[in-house]
């Protein structure tokens, strides 16, 4: 009897398996694929998460990256890594499709003329005419915003891609506990309600609550730190964000603003950029500090004539995850913000929005 070699025994180079077997498939998803299966899956986790209170505005970086997508494709399902919640709920509108992000050339910052800017911005903040909201009112913010959707796909890694430039407002009582937000596309048609009894902080202010701060600033910067500490960035870094938080969807009074700005300018690393532009296409000065951990640049953007705030953009400066020095993640600009007598009323208007 002749007996069989076991597997053990028998030996084949790497070559001679090469042409026994058949030839690998692509596994690799068309990008067009890719964003299908993509708002497949968060429509199915939206039908099963539970209802939440959306934040009063996206958090850096909102939505979602892609990962590789080989071994999800030969098991017939692609994952993703959410980076927040803050994408859209079921809403009747379909979401418009993200495009790639815009590539600028990269302006060095620097310090040289930061003391004279900054006393410019803050001198403008102080004179704001924008009244205080009596208690009934609501605050009132229309923007015009891009954020970072998907970092790369498996197909194509040289492209980030961000939403389209779209119209989002909001309405915000003084107190916090009450508010809307409306977002087409992004949101359920018709808005969402911001209502919230949260306990006031820095992280996450009312007009109400920002009267309660100290407008010295080494005294204001002293209390961010304070209140923003271990908040997973660098102390420093974690500060300037917390600031900026405060520009684009809020209300302060303004000797506050003032000493907002003038206590930012105490933060190490941060410098004066002489040309960047806002979501509107606006250009102006800017107020900027690299996040070492992400490499992205966050810039805060003022008129060049009156130093008026305009919006804010975010730069990648450094390679990471990807994504190309140079690559706009995420750009607001700020249309109008004005105090309203009802929620959903828009400024000059009578009655409210439907």
């Amino acid at each position: 009897m002749i007996r069989k070699k076991s597997r053990r025994e028998e030996s084949l180079d790497h070559a001679e398996l090469a042409r026994l077997l058949p030839a690998p498939g692509d596994p690799h998803l068309s990008l067009d694929r890719h964003l299908v299966l993509e708002e497949h899956l968060m429509n199915e986790i939206r039908r099963t998460e539970p209802a939440s209170v959306p934040s009063h505005r996206p958090a850096r970086r909102a939505l979602l990256i892609g990962v590789p997508a080989t071994a999800a494709a030969l098991a017939g399902a692609l994952w993703l890594t959410p980076l927040t919640t803050s994408g859209s709920s079921d809403t009747a509108t379909p979401t418009p499709p993200p495009v790639e992000a815009p590539i600028v050339r990269i302006e060095p910052g620097s310090t040289a003329q930061l003391a004279a800017t900054v006393e410019r911005i803050a001198a403008a903040a102080s004179v704001d005419d924008t009244h205080e909201p009596d208690p009934d009112q609501y605050i009132y913010v229309k923007s015009k915003v891009s954020y970072l959707t998907v970092s790369h796909t498996d197909t194509d890694r040289s492209k980030t891609l961000v939403q389209p430039p779209h119209i989002r407002e909001v309405w915000l009582s003084p107190d916090g506990k009450q508010g809307w937000l409306e977002e087409p596309g992004y949101r359920s048609e018709g808005g969402v309600t911001l209502d919230s009894d949260t306990e006031r902080d820095v992280n996450s202010p009312s007009y109400d609550y920002l009267k309660t701060l100290p407008t010295d600033p080494d005294a204001l910067l002293k209390k961010i730190y304070e209140e923003t500490e271990g908040r997973g960035n660098s102390p420093d870094q974690q500060a300037f964000t917390t600031v900026g938080d405060l520009l684009d969807e809020q209300l302060a009074p303004a000797k506050l603003n003032a000493a907002l700005y003038r206590a930012a300018a105490r933060i190490p690393g941060v410098v004066v950029v002489e040309h960047v532009k806002d979501a509107a296409g606006r250009e102006g000065i800017a107020l900027a500090r690299v996040d070492q951990q992400s490499g992205d640049r966050t810039e805060w953007i003022f008129d060049r004539r009156t130093y008026a705030y305009l919006g804010s953009r975010a730069v990648q400066v450094k390679e990471a995850n990807g994504i190309k020095p140079g690559t706009v993640l995420e750009n607001t600009a700020v249309l109008e913000r004005a105090v309203v007598d009802a929620q959903k009323q828009r400024p000059g208007a009578q009655g409210t929005a439907t």
